[in-house]
Order: C-alpha cells, then sequence, then structure tokens
C-alpha cells in the first residue's frame, strides 16, 4: 500500500517487482508456445526462460532471502509482501511456470518427430546408434567426466552454482564386498565443456539427437563398471547460489585481484534453489537434502528430466533453415559511406544507427579509423560488457600501439561478466592502456565513446558516440539499441566532463544538454514531467512516450501516475519489470502500457516529452528503476537533429502499433495479446521494412 500525491490510501498502488519480473519470464514463454515461432527457435525461447530463472534465483531470490533471514518484514520495500511471504510467492509461481514449460517442450519435441527429428533418450538407442554412443563416450565424454562417490564422502562436496548433476544410486549385489552399506550414492557433474546436444548419425531423412545427460546414463554400467550392483538409477539435480559479490577491503590488493577472487567465491555462496527430477525417488532425495542444507527459506522445485535447459539456447541447426528464423541482412545507415572516412561524415551532421536492423559495424568502423588516423590524439570509452571475442578491444589496442593516448572505464562488476571483462582488462593494462574503475560506490553503466582529433587547421575537434546499449558486436546481432554519432561540441564537452568525473569524482559537475546520474537525471525528468503536466492543464500539447527495458522506481511511478491525474496522456513500452498499474481511474488511467517480446530482446531506453509540438527526445541507458537513477553513472543524451527526431519518434509509433507480438499490460490483465481489427504489424518486421525503405527513397 502507498499514498499517491493528492489521493487518500489506496491498495495495490504498485505491483511487486520480483512477480512483475515473472510476468515478463511468463511472455517469454509465450515465444516457446507460439505456434507461429518457428519451432528451432521455441526451443530457444525455452533456453532463454531457463536462463532467465536462474538469473533471477541468484540475484533476485537470493535478495529477498536475505532480508528474510535477517527477520526484516521488508514489506515497504517488497510491495505489501513480507520477505517470508514473497519467498513463498515466487516458489509457487516458478513451479506452475515450470509445469507449463515441460508442456511446451513436450509439444515441441512432438512437432519436431514430424519434422523427421527426433530426440531420443537413453532406452530408445538402436544397436548402431548404441557403437557410436559407445565409441563417442569413450573418446570424448569419459575424459571430461567428474565422478564422486559422495556415500564414502565425510563432508559432501560443495555443488557448482547452476552446474547439473545426475545423482546415482546403486542398490548393490550381494556379491559386491567393496561398500559396508547395501544402498550408495554418487554424483556425476555433466561437462559444461562437451555441447549438451549430441547429433548421431542420420538415418536415411531422419535426423537424430540425444542429450548428454542421456548419453551418459546409456553409459553407467561403462562408468561404474568395477561395481557390482542389482539395480542403479539416476535423476538430475542442481543448486543455485547467490550470486553476490563479497568483495574484500584488503588495501594491498588490486581491484582486478579483488574482483578475481569474489568471481571465484560466487561458487560457493548460500544456496538459494534446489532443483531435482520429480521421479527421483524419495529416499535419494532426502538423502541429498539433508546432506546438502536446504532448509525452509530455499526454494525446492520439483521439475523436469533435465534441468539446465538454457542449453536450449545454443540447440542444433541440423541444416533446417526452414525451422529458424530468416537471417536478416544489416543494413547501411543512409549517408554513412562504410568505405569512406566516418569522421567527415559526422562532422557534417549526427546520425543514428539503429541495431541489429542497421549494421553494428559502424562503430567498429569509426574505432578502427581514429586507430589508424594520425590526427587522433585520444580515445576515451566507457565499457560494461564486451563480446567473447571484441573487436572493439582490439581497435582500442591497435589505437595504443599507434601512439593514441587510451582511456577505458571498463566496470569490472557487470554481473555475470566480470571474469570475461577481467581478461580484456589485463590484456589492455598489458598494452598501455589506461584503465579506470569506475567510481566507489557507484556502477558505471553508461555507454559512450569520445574521439578528439585535430582538424586541418591543428584545432581539436570532438566526436562522439553514445548508445542505449554495450559495445558488444554478439548481442548487437540480437539486441534491439540506438546508437547515436555525433559532433555537436557541446554534448562532446559535456561527455568529456563525465570522463573528468571518473578521474576526480568528488568534484561534481555541471549539465545543461546530458542528463546524468547519480546527480541529475532523477530531478531532471520530474521537471520534463511537470512541464508536460502543465501544458496540458493550460491547453497546450502535452504527451509522454517512454520506451524502457524496466520500470520499478516507486517515485518516479508516483511522478507518472500525477502526470495521468492531470490528464496527460502517457504511452508505456515497457519490456520486462513494470511495477506501474495502468488504466485505473483517479490515479493512473491516461496511462497504457504494452510490452513487446519477439525475434530480437528490446533494449533501447528512449524517452519523448511532446512539449507542446517542439518534442524534447532523449536516449538513454538508464531504465527508471532506483539503481539507475541513483547508484550508478548513466548518460541520457537529447537528440536534436529533427530528422533523427523524427525516425525515432517514427520507430516508436510503429513498436506502438504491433499488434502480433504486443501484450497488454494492466491492472485486470497480464500478458493478453493485443489484438485488434487494424492491419497486422509486426514491429521488428516493420521496423526492417521501414529502414530498408529510408535506405532507398
Amino acid at each position: 500500500m502507498s499514498k499517491t500525491s493528492g489521493e487518500e490510501l489506496i491498495e495495490n498502488v504498485y505491483t511487486n517487482r520480483e512477480l512483475s519480473w515473472l510476468q515478463f519470464n511468463a511472455r517469454v514463454l509465450q515465444e516457446a508456445e507460439d505456434v507461429t515461432t518457428p519451432l528451432i527457435e521455441r526451443l530457444r525461447f525455452i533456453g532463454i526462460f531457463s536462463n532467465n530463472l536462474d538469473e533471477f534465483f541468484k540475484v533476485r531470490y537470493a535478495t529477498i532471502k536475505r532480508i528474510a533471514e535477517a527477520g526484516k518484514g521488508g514489506r515497504s520495500y517488497l510491495g505489501g509482501f513480507s520477505a517470508k511471504e514473497l519467498l513463498l510467492k515466487i516458489t509457487e509461481t516458478v513451479i506452475e511456470q515450470q509445469k507449463t514449460s515441460l508442456s511446451i517442450l513436450s509439444n515441441i519435441t512432438t512437432e519436431l518427430q514430424k519434422e523427421n527429428i527426433y530426440i531420443i533418450n537413453e532406452k530408445e538407442v538402436t544397436e548402431a546408434q548404441g557403437a557410436y554412443i559407445s565409441e563417442y563416450f569413450i573418446n570424448k565424454v569419459s575424459p571430461a567426466l567428474m565422478t564422486i562417490m559422495i556415500g564414502e564422502l565425510e563432508k559432501f562436496p560443495a555443488l557448482k552454482d547452476s552446474a547439473a548433476y545426475l545423482a546415482i544410486r546403486m542398490v548393490m549385489s550381494n556379491e559386491d564386498a567393496t561398500f559396508e552399506t547395501k544402498t550408495n550414492y554418487a554424483l556425476i557433474e555433466i561437462p559444461r565443456s562437451i555441447d549438451r546436444f549430441v547429433v548421431l548419425p542420420s538415418e536415411g531423412e531422419k535426423q537424430y539427437i540425444i542429450i548428454l545427460d542421456d548419453l551418459i546414463r546409456y553409459s553407467l554400467d561403462n562408468i561404474f563398471s568395477i561395481f557390482k550392483y542389482d539395480d542403479i538409477s539416476a535423476h538430475m539435480i542442481k543448486i543455485t547460489r547467490d550470486a553476490e559479490l563479497d568483495i574484500d577491503s584488503d588495501l594491498s590488493r588490486s581491484f582486478i585481484d579483488k574482483i578475481s577472487k569474489s568471481v571465484k567465491n560466487r561458487s560457493e555462496g548460500d544456496p538459494v534453489r534446489f532443483v531435482y527430477d520429480k521421479n527421483i525417488d524419495k529416499e535419494t532425495l532426502d538423502y541429498l537434502m539433508n546432506k546438502m542444507g536446504v532448509d525452509n527459506t530455499d526454494s525446492v522445485i520439483p521439475g523436469g528430466r533435465y534441468h539446465n535447459r538454457r542449453d536450449y539456447m545454443k540447440f542444433p541447426s541440423l541444416g533446417r533453415k526452414d525451422l529458424q528464423y530468416d537471417k536478416i541482412v544489416p543494413l547501411r545507415v543512409k549517408g554513412l559511406n562504410p568505405k569512406g572516412s566516418l569522421f567527415e561524415a559526422i562532422e557534417e551532421k549526427d546520425y543514428l544507427l539503429h541495431a541489429p536492423y542497421q549494421s553494428y559495424a559502424y562503430v567498429v568502423k569509426l574505432l578502427r579509423e581514429a586507430a589508424l588516423d594520425p590526427n587522433v590524439k585520444t580515445i576515451k570509452i566507457t565499457i560494461y560488457r564486451l563480446a567473447e571475442i571484441s573487436h572493439i578491444a582490439s581497435s582500442l589496442i591497435n589505437a595504443k600501439k599507434n601512439g593514441k593516448e587510451v582511456t577505458v572505464q571498463i566496470e569490472l562488476q557487470a554481473r555475470f561478466d566480470e571474469a570475461a571483462n577481467i581478461r580484456y582488462a589485463e590484456q589492455m593494462q598489458r598494452e598501455g592502456v589506461h584503465l579506470i574503475f569506475g567510481v566507489v560506490g557507484l556502477k558505471v553503466h553508461c555507454k559512450v565513446c569520445l574521439i578528439e582529433r585535430l582538424d586541418a587547421n591543428g584545432k581539436l575537434r570532438r566526436f562522439a558516440f553514445v548508445s542505449t546499449g554495450n559495445f558488444n558486436e554478439s548481442t548487437a546481432k540480437v539486441y534491439t539499441d540506438y546508437t547515436l554519432f555525433t559532433a555537436n561540441q557541446k554534448i562532446c564537452k559535456e561527455i568529456n566532463r563525465v570522463f573528468d568525473f571518473f578521474e576526480v569524482n568528488y568534484k561534481v559537475k555541471k549539465y545543461n544538454h546530458l542528463l546524468v546520474s547519480p546527480h541529475y537525471t532523477r530531478e531532471a525528468l520530474y521537471e520534463l514531467i511537470n512541464d508536460e503536466i502543465m501544458h496540458n492543464i493550460n491547453g497546450r500539447k502535452s504527451g509522454i512516450k517512454l520506451k524502457l527495458n524496466s520500470l520499478s522506481d516507486l517515485k518516479m511511478i508516483d511522478k507518472l501516475y500525477a502526470a495521468s491525474r492531470a490528464g496527460v496522456k502517457i504511452k508505456l513500452i515497457v519490456r520486462g519489470i513494470c511495477c506501474l498499474i495502468p488504466g485505473v481511474k483517479g490515479m493512473s488511467e491516461n496511462i497504457e502500457v504494452i510490452s513487446v517480446v519477439d525475434k530480437f530482446l528490446e533494449h533501447p531506453r528512449l524517452f519523448i516529452f511532446e512539449n507542446n509540438g517542439d518534442k524534447k527526445i532523449y536516449i538513454s541507458s538508464a531504465d527508471f528503476m532506483g539503481r539507475n537513477l541513483d547508484s550508478r553513472v548513466e548518460i541520457s543524451c537529447p537528440i536534436y537533429d529533427e530528422e533523427i527526431k523524427k525516425e525515432i519518434y517514427d520507430t516508436f509509433d510503429i513498436c506502438w502499433s504491433d499488434n502480433v507480438k504486443a501484450r497488454k499490460i494492466s491492472a485486470s490483465t497480464y500478458n493478453e495479446y493485443r489484438i485488434n481489427d487494424n492491419e497486422k504489424i509486426r514491429s521488428q518486421f516493420k521496423l526492417y521494412e521501414y529502414y530498408k525503405e529510408k535506405l532507398n527513397a
């Protein structure tokens, strides 16, 4: 419960953040269920759903569990739930979603068989397949296998976070004198170094796959050949651990060393979720839970035969292009010649890149050009998540080798990418790149690059690119994001001030153009919303359009409620968490919210304020979450070029018009597809056509 400005106490003013996130993951599951989604892509959405759930338990569930264990109620923080109530509600919701996911997976498997693709288990292996599997096991699997006889150990081994294990139960033969007990247990860790899906030789038009788990089950007699047993069974288990990093305060150790140690220690974090095959026998389950110390604040979830279904994200293509999304060819950005000088083009006007519809190669191309151009003197860039093989990083190293002054602000605490960022940080450090490891108490989440270059007259000119997403060539193929290229010296000057803040962070800079968190974004957004309220009150054009990944900051939600009560029309496209409840009379009746989940991950943050017809538009790295507004360094960049303003406005409207993959979010319904009698618009496909037409105009 919460009071809203000028209103009486109202129940259900906000949706709980964790439950809202679970509703988002249900939208991902809907994509796996959707029969219009290509079959292999449906399997991959099962993988995304499962991977999302793993991260949710490592982070959000773990946070709620710590609140519960600290004896705090947490009702004000958790939207009316006590921590213990919320833990139970999450577990209940996840169990239902897991049931749904297993049913969907079963249906997909049946549909694959109609396409002559068979996923077989160890009991369905033919003699010919058995010979292939035995050879494969001996040569590839057996050397990588970790098998632990847990019944013989005084101390139960620490299971790795999110690793999948086969829990083995052996009922020993009377002839076996190896063990004192009749029943013995072992654990087999499923190797991560081997593909989870093993493609078997085809038979005519039929293609066969066996999951690595079942291949190991088929080989149990080989693994345990030194024992004599009457019965052997194998059931999957998995444990998820708290992923919070515990960074020590040893001043003698480098920050890289501290983060490295914390990442290694993560594998020893407290368990928060235990998932098991629901067909496991009770004796084995009780034995394992007792040995692992799983308690009543952990989420214990009966699951299917296979865990780590996130691996379905890498389900083999099998050469079946007809069962996958068509690959799109990223388009050129009109006016930017990939073979010419990007500096010359950007000097003339601003350009906008909208990935993956347009080629992300322009970002790498500009850095490559900067690395070679003798007139370029400095490059400054923020890095949050790099690609596994990063051309961005190699371009920066190349620039340093060519004598440029290169400064990289790299965020070592980018959750789950710490190890990759550490690896690149060490590599760049060896090459002499100047590294900055952020600001104490703040994550650096903004995505900006500043390049300083001498013009023909020897005068220093600045160029910049600002993005809503990471500088990551891999995710740029599947995440939608905007990147602005600009030589606007006022914007570039303020970006330089942000880098000055990284170096000397006790001095808070002033900004007239950028909205910079944690110092100014919140108040600036309040002011922009207030302006729309005043425009509406005075009969002028008003309106707010926002595209976000998450909307959970309660003060910002209250501000949007206030604008709604004042009559301002508000359209929100929110991919993930949405704690705002739209469409409630007297509170949010002028607010509409949709969520689009489709082929690409919707990732841009975009703010549009009508401003009596003179629209104010920003692209941003910040969501409307407390962490983005108050405890991270974020940049929201204004769009001044009228042509680009129109393009962004157009692309928002195309997304808003989606009536194929858009879901409505309201007080009464969640995840109901928006269906109307208008022309069918699938926004991601429509956007690609939009940019094609723009290019050919």
